[in-house]
Order: structure tokens, then C-alpha cells, then sequence
């Protein structure tokens, strides 16, 4: 078999092996793994290059090695290695920078990628479990941390409960449709399965157990204990690029295996979107811990995505895309700052009331922190502005004109608790000064990310767009 269509799934898998050794035999081997990982994690991205990405189903129709998955991989690829980077310094001076944490990145990152090229339920299953597996240990690193340890055990039980859910849509889909391929359940739906009703349970079922792997309403429950309790760079790789597998994931199950029953599950979309959109607006208003708000924050953007989705088709497709891009920018951006917030002992802070007066002390990060915070909310000129235009566009394009029109409403309710942020950066008497900055990478990341979703970003419109077309033309 060509193995060119898995060489970034090889990589990681022996690249996690080896530092594991390598973290067994070696003393002090968390430096070693921390840069392995990363340039592991550069090599995969490199693979995409030389992978065919024309090379169609692999594994017997059980793997897709195309443009949408690369699309998505390389997301995911360049968020791992940001949560390598924000780490080194975080856990440093505890004394908790062991080997694993690079090890377990890798780990997730291998079960997000699977999750993006899955064209068969079995195989997203399988890939699915090996990223949460990860993420459950992560989410727990800090073992003397009480609230990382009750982090770690909520998104294990919850996400116990939500693999059961999505186990059991598997098998009822399974069970009418007689495959878990793709391609079999997509004919099984178009030869009357829209009125099956164990087809349409087992349809429901599915994309509710998906919906908890990305936060959507309503099985958002878990994602504000599990983002405030766990490592800031753990948060910012949950957030941004397990997300984005997620929702990508998604819309390859909806418009690939589920498409002639558009119907039906855009209905669950609409849903979604709106009440995500909805709760993470107002449920931010009253956070005083910046992880949590960025965690609402989340949630809102899952429903802004969940817009291009409900619209269907390569347009809703390519806006996904598109959305899922930008987001993780500002998303990583706004982590990357938040990894800032330190008290003159070198102890994380995270309540929004240490950003008093941000603005006189450190202007610098000030400044990127209101770019982010802008963004995320969808105003112009930032750059975040565009994605959530192409979501709208794609929802009136399918008539979906109250959607497109109640989330552009909603823009506004979500954008007060992004402005109380800049408020209290700019209008606050000074809080404590924190910390000077100890690593010259995180501040360049700040830097580059601030740039990206500046208005220069909208040079990249272009070459954006059409590579999200082309991620979107498999559909």
C-alpha cells in the first residue's frame, strides 16, 4: 500500500513513540521532547506537501486523503506546536514540565488528524477516543492542582457519557444502513432513509454526541470548568485546535455521510447555532476569570460556524473552513496573552480585574489583547470581521435569511462582554503590574497572530479563500 496518504499520521505516531523513549532513557529529557515534538509536528505539515491529496478513499473507503482534510491538519498541526511553545515557560518554574506533555500533544494531535480524514464511523470513532483519551490526562497534568484535577475528572466523565451517546447513534445508523462507510450511509439515506426513523434517531444521536466534542448548546456544560481548571496552553489547544478537528469532523459527517438528509439535520444545526451563539453571549456577561470568558467565547464562535454549516454545500463548507481558520488565530492570540498575566512572584492570574489599568503598565500587551478581543467580537477592521461575513453570506445564499439575520443581531449582545475586557484595559485604575516577559518566542507569536488578524490580514483573503474552496470542492 502507498503509505504517502498517512506519512503525517506515521510521523506523529513514531515521533510519540521515540520521545517516549526518549523521555524513559534520558534525564531531564523535557527540553529534548519539547523541541522533538515541535519539529515532529513541522515535519507532519511538511508531509502534507508530498501527500497526494487526489489520492481518494484509503483503508477500503475508511480514510480520505484530500484537500479538506490537509486543509484541516494543518491547523491542527500549527496549534499543537503553539500549546509546545506556550508550555515551556508555564510549567518551568513549578517544576511540572515533564517529558509526557509533549508526548500527549502529539497523541491528541494523531487522534485529530484521524478525526479530519475519517470517512467511515468506526475510523472516526477510533480517532475521536485516542484525541479525548489525551486530552482527559491533559486536562488533568497539574495532579497537584485541585482545580486541574477536577477539570481532568468532569471531561472524563462527560465525555464518557458523550462517546456512549455517539456509540449508540453509530450502531442504530449501523444497524439501518448496514455500513459505517460514508458512501453507504449517504445511499441509505437517498433511498428513503429520510423517513427511516431508526436512520433519523441514529442521525440525532451522532451529531449529539458530536456536539459535545465541540461545545455546541446544548452539551456546552463541561467546556467553562474544563478551560479555567486546565494549563492555560492545555485550554488554548482544546479551544483551538481540537476544536476546529471537532467542527471539521462534523461538517464531513453532515454534508459527506449525511447529505441527502439535509433536511433533517440542518434543523439540529439551527438549533445549535443559535443557542450557542446565544448562551455564549450572555452567559460571559457576569465572568470574572478570563479563561472562562474566552471559554464563552468559544462556545459563541461554535454557533457562528455552525451558521456556515446550517447553509450546506461547498459554500457552507468553504465558510466552515474559513471561520475555523481565523478563529484559531485569534483564539491562540488571545491565550498567548492570557499566559502573560502574572503576578511579580511568577503565579498565574486570571481574573479580569488584574487587567485594570493594563493600558499604563503594559501598553504593548494591552494593545494585542484589544485587538484580539475586537476580533473575536466580529468588528471591523480586524480581520475577524470577514469570516463571520462569509457564514452570513453562505446562510442567505441557502435562504437561510432569519438565521443569517438573528446571528448578525446577535453579533452585538456578544460583542459587550469583549468590550468590558478593552474597558477595563483602558478606563481601570492600574492593578498590581505583572511580571516582565520571560520568553522572546511567545512574544513574537503575540506578535505574528496580532498581524494576522490586523487589517493586513485581509491580504490573505485571497489564497485563503481559495484554498478553503479547494478543501470544499470534496463535497
Amino acid at each position: 500500500m502507498n503509505a504517502a496518504p498517512i506519512l503525517p499520521e506515521i510521523l506523529l505516531g513514531l515521533g510519540a513513540i521515540v520521545l517516549m523513549m526518549v523521555s524513559a532513557f534520558v534525564r531531564r529529557a523535557s527540553s529534548v521532547t519539547h523541541w522533538g515534538a515541535i519539529l515532529v509536528l513541522l515535519g507532519a505539515c511538511a508531509a502534507l506537501i508530498g501527500a497526494p491529496q487526489t489520492a481518494g478513499a484509503v483503508f477500503d473507503g475508511m480514510w480520505a486523503a484530500d484537500s479538506f482534510a490537509a486543509f484541516g491538519k494543518v491547523i491542527i498541526y500549527l496549534s499543537a506546536a503553539v500549546a509546545i511553545v506556550m508550555a515551556h515557560n508555564w510549567f518551568e518554574r513549578d517544576q511540572e514540565h515533564a517529558a509526557e506533555y509533549a508526548v500527549l500533544i502529539l497523541l491528541s494531535a494523531l487522534g485529530a488528524s484521524m478525526m479530519v480524514s475519517a470517512t467511515d464511523l468506526m475510523m472516526l470513532y477510533v480517532g475521536l477516543e485516542l484525541q479525548s483519551l489525551s486530552a482527559y490526562v491533559l486536562a488533568s497534568y497539574r495532579r497537584h492542582d485541585e482545580r486541574s484535577a477536577e477539570a481532568g475528572l468532569k471531561y472524563f466523565v462527560l465525555g464518557g457519557l458523550a462517546s456512549g451517546i455517539l456509540l449508540y447513534g453509530i450502531s442504530l445508523i449501523y444497524g439501518f444502513a448496514g455500513t459505517t462507510l460514508f458512501t453507504g450511509i449517504a445511499a441509505a439515506f437517498a433511498d428513503g432513509g429520510a423517513t427511516n426513523l431508526g436512520l433519523l434517531f441514529g442521525l440525532v444521536f451522532t451529531l449529539a454526541g458530536l456536539a459535545f466534542k465541540i461545545s455546541a448548546v446544548p452539551f456546552h456544560m463541561w467546556t467553562p470548568d474544563v478551560y479555567e481548571g486546565a494549563p492555560t496552553p492545555v485550554a488554548a489547544f482544546f479551544a483551538a485546535g481540537q476544536k476546529a478537528a471537532a467542527i471539521l469532523l462534523a461538517t464531513r459527517v453532515c454534508l459527506d455521510a449525511m447529505g441527502p438528509a439535509t433536511s433533517q439535520w440542518q434543523q439540529i444545526v439551527i438549533f445549535a447555532a443559535l443557542g450557542s451563539i446565544i448562551l455564549g453571549a450572555v452567559a460571559a456577561y457576569g465572568q470574572t476569570n478570563i479563561k472562562r470568558l474566552l471559554a464563552y467565547s468559544s462556545i459563541n464562535n461554535v454557533g457562528f460556524a455552525l451558521v456556515g454549516l446550517a447553509a450546506g454545500g461547498r459554500a457552507g463548507a468553504q465558510a466552515v473552513l474559513l471561520y475555523v481558520a481565523v478563529y484559531v488565530v485569534m483564539t491562540l492570540g488571545a491565550f498567548l496573552c492570557v499566559l502573560r498575566m502574572r503576578d511579580a512572584e511568577g503565579r498565574p492570574v486570571e481574573s479580569l480585574a488584574s487587567l485594570s489599568g493594563l493600558s499604563q503598565t503594559r501598553p504593548a500587551l494591552a494593545l494585542a489583547l484589544a485587538m484580539f478581543m475586537f476580533s473575536l467580537a466580529g468588528i471591523p477592521p480586524l480581520f475577524g470581521f470577514w469570516p463571520k461575513l462569509m457564514v452570513f453570506q453562505a446562510a442567505v445564499g441557502a435562504g437561510l435569511n432569519l438565521l443569517a439575520l438573528a446571528a448578525a443581531a446577535l453579533t452585538v449582545v456578544g460583542a459587550y462582554y469583549y468590550l468590558k475586557v478593552i474597558k477595563v484595559m483602558y478606563f481601570d485604575a492600574p492593578a498590581e503590574a505583572y511580571a516582565p516577559a520571560r520568553s522572546g518566542l511567545e512574544s513574537a507569536l503575540i506578535a505574528v497572530t496580532a498581524l494576522v488578524i490586523s487589517p493586513v490580514g485581509y491580504l490573505l483573503i485571497r489564497p485563503l479563500s481559495d484554498l478553503a474552496a479547494n478543501a470544499a470542492s470534496v463535497f
